[in-house]
């Protein structure tokens, strides 16, 4: 009979993975939310977001180093520790990646995001909030998982993994059209650069939300 590896900690590390997931989960209402401020220019409203993102960011890290100075030493399985820190790493760069692209725009705040890719940038934007959102709702299923390493919560897991897959994929599509669009675009060279470098930091967060995924299922896998 397998026994379960996360039984022999006092207090799940899918607690405070949790913890962090939510977190991270506040963070994506405040990136909508900062976006639509700039391209509304309502850039003072657009800098109490970001810092309000940096400031989540902070406690983000917090929660991060608390878990990785309170797991056991000398366990069994090893391996799970490297698993598990992994899938932090990965979180946590979704929550960096949203603090990059803000902090990407604020470099350059005038003139902004030209109207004519408003569009797209919206359109990236959304694309990339779901797979934040999911994540919560993944470390909460795994919770359960190990807990009695129930068939039933593997396949709910494998099947929120597959959603991670799916909305990174289109979240690709949307970062690919902003590249597209702006490289046809009759504007100057340091708009050029801003805006595809922009949408590749935006579109970084549903990479590292799809790599979570991945480390996920490598906890789960028989």
């Amino acid at each position: 009979m397998r026994i379960p590896f996360f039984s022999m900690f006092m207090t799940s590390p899918f607690e405070g993975l949790q913890e962090h997931a939510e977190k991270v989960k506040e963070c994506a209402w405040a990136f909508q939310q900062a976006i639509e401020c700039h391209l509304a220019d309502k850039c003072r409203t657009f800098e109490e977001f970001r810092q309000e993102v940096i400031q989540l960011e902070r406690e983000a890290d917090t929660i991060k180093r608390r878990i990785r100075g309170h797991l056991p030493k000398g366990t069994l399985m090893p391996v799970y520790n490297f698993l598990l820190f992994r899938y932090l790493r990965e979180q946590d760069q979704v929550i960096d990646a949203v603090e990059d692209a803000l902090d990407w725009i604020s470099f350059r705040s005038e003139p902004g995001i030209p109207a004519e890719l408003e569009k797209e940038f919206v359109m990236l934007a959304d694309a990339v909030i779901d797979p934040i959102e999911e994540l919560s709702k993944m470390v909460g299923e795994a919770r359960k998982y190990f807990k009695n390493y129930s068939e039933e919560q593997r396949v709910i897991i494998k099947n929120i993994i597959r959603n991670l897959r799916q909305q990174e994929h289109e979240a690709d599509k949307a970062e690919d059209m902003v590249k597209q669009k702006v490289l046809n675009m009759n504007v100057d060279p340091v708009t050029v650069f801003h805006m595809v470098r922009l949408a590749e930091i935006i579109g970084s967060i549903a990479d590292h939300a799809e790599n979570a995924g991945d480390m996920m299922r490598a906890m789960v896998a028989r």
